[in-house]
């Protein structure tokens, strides 16, 4: 099956810029929608961002539409999630995510990273 491990996460201060980053193994990688989830502690999983196998559409949430940016390295097999503009309220655990795209929207995935810490101080 297909195999997900992000990086990238770490502390930061708001205002402050991070990259998050997803190796992804498998055959079918390519033939995936790929997404990042983030879930802030004591609240429910939110969707953030999502985009298109072929790398040439995507969707984003309010809250980060304007500074977050998703991309996809076909070569290395990779998802990249650039944050900008970090707020407080970005702090959660990250997940990478693959999946069709109308699951995805629905925050339902095929198969999920681990996850990797956010912190944002003010």
């Amino acid at each position: 099956q297909v195999q997900l491990v992000e990086s990238g996460g770490g502390l930061v201060q708001a205002g402050d810029s991070l990259r998050l980053s997803c190796a992804a193994s498998g055959r079918t990688f390519t033939t995936y929608a790929m997404a990042w989830f983030r879930q802030a502690p004591g609240k429910e999983r939110e969707f953030v961002t999502a985009i298109r196998w072929s790398g040439g559409s995507s969707v984003y949430a309010d809250s980060v539409k304007g500074r977050f940016t998703i991309s996809r390295d076909y070569a290395k097999n990779t998802v990249t999630l650039q944050m900008n503009s970090l707020k407080p309220e970005d702090t959660a655990v990250y997940y990478c995510a693959a999946g069709l795209i109308p699951g995805l929207v629905r925050g339902t995935a095929d198969y999920w990273g681990q996850g990797t810490q956010v912190t944002v101080s003010s």
